[in-house]
């Protein structure tokens, strides 16, 4: 084959992996794939829309997308970005931020990011996204890896100060996942749990109910509840009623954290590994009505809850860990988590354990004794 034929080959091997031009729920999207796995991605936001195996005939994404509430007979309720990041802001304003034009979660997930670059090389497909923040005068970028033949997609962000002072940040990666992944008694999440506490939060009129107590410590995964029970929330009750919010400070002996939700009947497994350092907090936000349409936050994030930047900075700290991470002037600091999805073995039950050895993601399920190894050639 001349130089010639192989340079017109090349943009048809780049398109195999990355689709520019792909499209979500009538939006545009850009698609990275390989023989494992399809990760749907927006221009708006940079979210994180679809997760699917590429051998799986449903096509079952566990990212909560309620667009596809309507094809079963129910009404619609908004468009979903699966997984969006929350930078520089998780939770509200303050009415001045308001009166400024900063809206919650931060303005990264509500504007459209620009597409860097994009492209193959060797064995390893990327995009390289970035967004400015005119508001808050930071830049954010991110790079999304796949590599083939391999479950898990590895993601590393840049946050940018362009301001000349030290400024505390607040960061979240929002990843939440829904039906028709998420089920009651049948998807169990797991993590890597040090203490634990139940939000505080006042009653509220015509809000779902609370099955659990405001403020109160508790060992992962068992809380107490409103009524002087416990419970384990690993899974979702039957019949769904309630809404709730915990959070948990990750592991504080483990320099990397994880959570993993887990289709018991299907076998279905997302998972995240990030570095505990980078965000030391897991909460978990509970969306059970009782039509079904659930939804279950897995937000790993630099706070204990999503609250505003004044709150976050003003608590300081809880069970000991900073509730705010610090950017320096004219600087930038980083992020890297790495997402997967994967089939498990009959008899797997839940996740105790995930290391990252030798390029290989090891995954222990001690209930069953069974344990899955996932290449990961991109490492944290």
């Amino acid at each position: 084959m001349d130089a010639r034929s192989l340079l017109l080959l090349l943009p048809l091997a780049v398109s195999a992996q990355v689709a520019t031009d792909a499209r979500f729920e009538g939006r545009p999207a850009i698609r990275l794939s390989n023989e494992q796995v399809n990760l749907t991605v927006l221009p708006l936001g940079g979210a994180f829309v679809e997760l699917t195996l590429a051998g799986d005939p449903e096509k079952l994404s566990p990212l909560w997308n309620p667009v596809r509430y309507p094809r079963g007979g129910q009404p619609h309720r908004g468009f979903s970005l699966g997984h969006f990041v929350c930078v520089d802001g998780f939770g509200p304003v303050s009415p001045e931020e308001q009166k400024a034009g900063l809206t919650g979660h931060g303005e990264a997930h509500a504007l459209p990011w620009k597409l860097d670059s994009s492209g193959k090389r060797g064995k390893e497909s990327w995009i390289t996204q970035s967004v400015e923040l005119p508001i808050l005068r930071e830049n954010y970028s991110r790079t999304v890896r796949l590599v083939d033949g391999e479950n898990v997609v590895a993601v590393e962000s840049t946050l940018e100060n362009l301001l000349g002072f030290d400024r505390p940040v607040v960061w979240a990666e929002h990843a939440t996942i829904g039906k028709p992944f998420l089920a009651p008694e049948v998807t169990v999440v797991d993590q890597s749990a040090g203490p634990s506490q139940t939000r505080p939060y006042r009653a509220r009129p015509g809000a779902l109910p609370h099955r659990l107590p405001s403020g109160m410590d508790f060992t992962w995964p068992f809380a107490p509840t409103a009524d002087g029970g416990r419970v384990d929330l690993r899974a979702v009750p039957n019949p769904p009623n309630s809404g709730d919010h915990t959070t948990t400070l990750m592991d504080p002996t483990r320099p990397h954290a994880f959570v993993t939700a887990l289709h018991l009947e299907k076998r279905l497994l997302l998972g995240y590994v990030f570095r505990r350092e980078e965000f030391p907090w897991l909460q978990i936000w509970e969306f059970y009505p009782p039509d079904g349409n659930l939804a279950r936050g897995l937000e790993f994030s630099t706070q204990p809850y999503d609250v505003s930047r004044r709150d976050a900075i003003s608590t300081g700290s809880l069970f000991g860990a900073p509730t705010y991470r610090w950017l320096p002037a004219k600087s930038k600091i980083s992020s890297r988590f790495l997402m997967f999805y994967t089939r498990v073995p009959e008899g797997f039950r839940g996740v105790d354990d995930i290391r990252l050895e030798g390029g290989k993601l090891i995954i222990e399920d001690r209930r069953s004794g069974r344990k899955i190894e996932l290449a990961s050639s991109v490492g944290l």
